[in-house]
This record gives C-alpha cells, sequence and structure tokens, in this order.
C-alpha cells in the first residue's frame, strides 16, 4: 500500500485506478447497508463515500457490495488439488482468502511439506496465509512420516504469512501441562501469535485449564451449549460445515447478535465434489441465513470477524485502507457471488474465473510409499465373546463402539456384509514399519468389494475397507503402485481410482477434473453397495486418534477416551 497515493485518492487530489459508483455497501461495523462510491487505488480502497470517477469507472446500478469470504480454519490438502487449483475453484466463490493448517502434509513430509505449501501459495490472486500444525505426529499413537519439535517449528514464527499454532489437538497433554506441548504453546505465545484450539466435548474445569493455556478457539463444537460454554471461556467459535463434519445446523441456536462477535465461519476440510456443487463459504453464508441466521451476521462471521481474531486488519471490510477485496452479490436473501475482486482486479464473474487469470501449475512433490505388498496381512485371530467394532455416526467424525458377534472361519474373524460389518486396516507407509492395525467397522454397506487411500488423517498412512481380505489386498497394491491415491476394488480388479501424486494427497489436476474422477469413485463405491454419500470422506477420519470414540492407526484399534490401544476381543 501507497499510503501517500491512497491518502490522496481519498481526498480526491489523485485519480482512483478504479472507482465502482451506486453501490450498496455492507458496514460490518455498524452491520447497516449504505449507498456509497468505493474508490480503489493500487489494489486498496481509498475512500467509500461519493467520488465521481477514476481512471475505470463502473456503475454498479445498486448492486450490493460486501467484502471477500475468510475461510478460518482449512486444510487444503483436503481438496484433493494443489494449492494453486483450490485458490482456483473457491476464489469464484468469494473466498478471497483462507488461514490454512498444512497439518496433513507436515505429517508426511514434516518442514519440507510446510515449506512446500508455503511457496506454493505465492503469487496467487487469493490471501493464503498458515497457521503451523501443533501436533505431528497427533499422537504417539501412530506412525507419521515427521515428528516437528518445538525447534522445528518456532523459526515459521517470523514469517509474515504465518499467523500463529495451529489446532492443539492434544488437549490431554495441556491439561497434563506436558512439557512438549507447553514449549510449542510458549513460543508461539512469546511470538505475540494467535494459538487455535482442537477440543471436542472439553468441558469444565478441563476447558478451563485448556483455555488458561492461552488456546482461543475451536471448531469442534457439535451443540449449541458446548459452543456457548467455550465462548464463555473467552474462546472463539469457528462453526465448521465441511464434507465429513457438518455442525452448521446444530449450532445455529447459539448465534445471536450478543455471541456472533466470537464466531466465525470454516470449512476445515471439505472435498472437491462439494466445493464444486455447493460452494465454500458462500454455501455456509447461504445455508445459515436459509436456517435463519441474519445475513448481516452470516457476512460479519465470513468478512470482519476472522479478520479481527487473526489481526488481518487490512482484511474483511469495505472500508478506507482495507484492500479491495470485494464481492458483488445478489440481494440477501439470495446472496449469489456474482463477481469477485481481489486486491482491486476483478478475477471471476458468474462462478467462473475471468478469462486472463492465469493459475501456475504445481511443483512436483515427493510421496513416501515404503510399503511391501507381498507382507501385507489383514488376519484377525478370532476370540471369545463379542468384537469391538468402529460405528459410524452420519454426518460427524465422530464413531461409537459397537460389540457384535463376527463369524469365524478357521479360527478367524470375518466380516460379515450381510450385518453391515466390513474389515477395516491400516497399513504403514512412510518409513517401511510392515505396521498393520486390523479391525472391524460397520455403516458403510460394502456388499463386496473393497475401497482404500492414501488419505487417513492425521499420519496419512494408507486405510482400507473391503468385504475380502483378497480385495483389501489388491485395493493396496493399487494405491502402492500409483504412488499414492484412492481406488475401489472389486474380484481383485481396479475399477476406478484417483492417483496422488502430491505428497499422496493431492491430484495435480485441475478441481473440476479431481471432482469428476470422485464423482466416478462414489458412483463405483455405491454400486459395491456403500450407504455414504462420500465414503472417502467418511473413511479418512477413521484413523483420526483424537477425535472420539474408536478409531484405528496403524498400531491396531485406538480407544480415544482411554486414550490408549484395545484389542479387537477382550
Amino acid at each position: 500500500m501507497n499510503r501517500k497515493k491512497t491518502i490522496r485518492a481519498a481526498t480526491g487530489k489523485t485519480v482512483p485506478d478504479l472507482v465502482l459508483k451506486n453501490a450498496t455497501v455492507l458496514d460490518v461495523f455498524t452491520g447497516q447497508w449504505i449507498k456509497a462510491d468505493i474508490a480503489i487505488i493500487d489494489g486498496c480502497i481509498a475512500g467509500v463515500g461519493s467520488y465521481d470517477t477514476g481512471r475505470k469507472t463502473r456503475d454498479l446500478k445498486k448492486a450490493c457490495v460486501i467484502p471477500g469470504f475468510i475461510d478460518a480454519h482449512v486444510h487444503i490438502e483436503s481438496s484433493m488439488v494443489s494449492v494453486p487449483a483450490f485458490v482456483g475453484a473457491t476464489a469464484p466463490h468469494g473466498t478471497t482468502t483462507v488461514v490454512a493448517d498444512p497439518h496433513e502434509i507436515a505429517n508426511v513430509l514434516g518442514t519440507s511439506g510446510i515449506n512446500y505449501m508455503l511457496l506454493e501459495s505465492k503469487k496467487l490472486l487469493a490471501n493464503i496465509y498458515f497457521m503451523i500444525p501443533s501436533c505431528v505426529p497427533a499422537t504417539s499413537m501412530e506412525t507419521s512420516g515427521a515428528t516437528l519439535s518445538v525447534e522445528d517449528i518456532e523459526p515459521y514464527f517470523s514469517h509474515p504469512k504465518v499467523l500463529g499454532l495451529a489446532e492443539v489437538m492434544n488437549y490431554p497433554g495441556v491439561i497434563n501441562t506436558d512439557g512438549q506441548v507447553l514449549a510449542k504453546i510458549n513460543a508461539a505465545a512469546d511470538a505475540g501469535k494467535i494459538i487455535d484450539g482442537h477440543a471436542p466435548g472439553l468441558c469444565g474445569k478441563d476447558l478451563c485449564a485448556y483455555a488458561a493455556a492461552g488456546i482461543t478457539s475451536d471448531h469442534e463444537c457439535v451443540t449449541p451449549e458446548e459452543a456457548l460454554e467455550k465462548i464463555r471461556a473467552g474462546m472463539r467459535v469457528m462453526v465448521r460445515e465441511g464434507t465429513g463434519a457438518k455442525n452448521l445446523a446444530d449450532l445455529v441456536p447459539a448465534i445471536n447478535p450478543q455471541t456472533s462477535q466470537w464466531m466465525m465461519w470454516c470449512t476445515d476440510d471439505r472435498h472437491p465434489n462439494d466445493i464444486q456443487t455447493e460452494g465454500h463459504i458462500d454455501f455456509i453464508v447461504k445455508k445459515a441465513v436459509f436456517l435463519g441466521v441474519n445475513p448481516v451476521t452470516a457476512i460479519q462471521m465470513a468478512t470482519i470477524r476472522p479478520a479481527q481474531y487473526f489481526g488481518l486488519h487490512h482484511l474483511g471490510a469495505v472500508a478506507p485502507g482495507k484492500q479491495a477485496d470485494l464481492l458483488i452479490i445478489s440481494e440477501p436473501p439470495g446472496l449469489d457471488v456474482n463477481e469477485v475482486y481481489c486486491a482491486g482486479k476483478k478475477v471471476a464473474e458468474s462462478g467462473t474465473l475471468m478469462p486472463d487469470i492465469r493459475l501456475p501449475a504445481p511443483a512436483p512433490c515427493p510421496s513416501p510409499m515404503r510399503v511391501d505388498v507381498n507382507r501385507v496381512n489383514f488376519n484377525v485371530i478370532a476370540g471369545q465373546g463379542k468384537a469391538r467394532v468402529i460405528r459410524l455416526v452420519p454426518g460427524q467424525i465422530v464413531t461409537k463402539c459397537l460389540m457384535a458377534s463376527l463369524p469365524e472361519k478357521n479360527g478367524l474373524a470375518m466380516p460379515d456384509p450381510g450385518a453391515d460389518i466390513a474389515k477395516i486396516a491400516v497399513v504403514e507407509r512412510h518409513i517401511g514399519t510392515g505396521n498393520i492395525g486390523v479391525g472391524f467397522v460397520s455403516g458403510f454397506g460394502l456388499a463386496h468389494g473393497a475401497i482404500a487411500q492414501s488419505i487417513a488423517h492425521d499420519s496419512h498412512n494408507i486405510i482400507v475397507c473391503g468385504a475380502t481380505d483378497a480385495d483389501m489386498k489388491a485395493a493396496v497394491a493399487a494405491v502402492v503402485k500409483m504412488g499414492g491415491g484412492i481406488v475401489v476394488v472389486d474380484s481383485g480388479r481396479t475399477l476406478s481410482s484417483l492417483p496422488l501424486p502430491i505428497a499422496g494427497l493431492m491430484s495435480n489436476l485441475p478441481m473440476g477434473e479431481v471432482s469428476r474422477k470422485m464423482d466416478g469413485l462414489n458412483n463405483t463405491a455405491k454400486a459395491l453397495g456403500s450407504k455414504l454419500s462420500d465414503p472417502f470422506m467418511a473413511l479418512s477420519f477413521l484413523a483420526l486418534p483424537v477425535i472420539p470414540k474408536l478409531k484405528i492407526t496403524d498400531l491396531g484399534l485406538f480407544d480415544v477416551e482411554k486414550f490408549c490401544h484395545v484389542p479387537v476381543y477382550g
């Protein structure tokens, strides 16, 4: 920002680059819609008021103008596309800023993965900021591709694109004053950085302890009561509406004029199909309004609230001195994003990038795949009584523990497709340990075949689910051969696949093409009997040993509430 030029343009002494006349502007500070012209120079808003002409002048004819949307917490890797492709897909939906946590790629490649994301975020049309992963690995209960110490992450806090420490998932470590966890929190706090949280269901004195550590946000709330308690603890609540976890409808009752100033939207993990067909933050805003949230409040939670929380004082408002990230939208309650301006440049119209916008090609990135397929074995010795079975909860990433009787064959426990019980396994892929955790899962509905992928939060080993061991092994072999990716297998034959050459997490294709391939994968999985709209998103979270209740890692079944591995039987 050239302050002198901006000041002179604001006073009318310098001609603005662009004047958007006769706009209906949302003042996010007062919540009022005002009639005004917008003067822009060098990508910055010089003034909002009465301005005659600029080098370019456009009459908006009372069209509504709001600030660009901000995603307060997102794992770009979950979109399964590169950083440039992600921006190219979300910017037309009005997302001009994201605060990304490169937790997924860091668990695969460590600091090399973080550096890769920082480099890929340069010179893009949207603003990409980062929170540095706090939990790599998320726990010691799985094998990740890297371990990040406080010495590894501390240098990043001086990077201009780094805003703080990402979701502190190890809340037991915080509460029990674990030295390594507190060292990372202290490093961020000493650097004056924000510390994001991740504490599903935490309440009472434990929540007080967590907040007292300096953690100031949470995106895991699933009930209004939980959200309100965390706000009372001084935390911001990020209302999440992703693909695997959808919390918006449940949290609407907690949103009111008093609480909304402490709340904002985030997607966390959103698959390409949902971005392509529904949208991004624009979808959340519209859904919130449909569910009864005041349109102005919904927009504030997408703009000024995250900007204030993250200290992004140049963003989040249509006001003098702010970056000219603007959306021209249809009138409430429609709120369709018709045009998008990033730093004063029109970059998208009617959901499509402008023809002159050229996105850079993604850089190559290694994908560790150290698996000896010939040694893969999914046998589970049958035991006495009932077995622990992971039970999916539709629309959530939490699970339940189902106790079920399993059929036996030659002394081995077998899947029971008729009772909707499949076998599930995690195969370590990073360092070649040969670790394989095997269990059973209910809720996928697979009658035959298998599905597998190298996306398995948080360590991203290979996770596979199937009706037979043979198809599960064939699916793992297909993922290894691709160097990472997603597959559907039946009778030993690969029916559908999507290679993910960037760390085994992301494609080098545009999002539209990835979305089409995901449609094919989902449809093929449904032909095998899957009941889920997106079985691959559900599968990816079953290896996450920080979300209750029963999960699976390469070391076996994991009871999150007891925070220990448990046997299939007993």
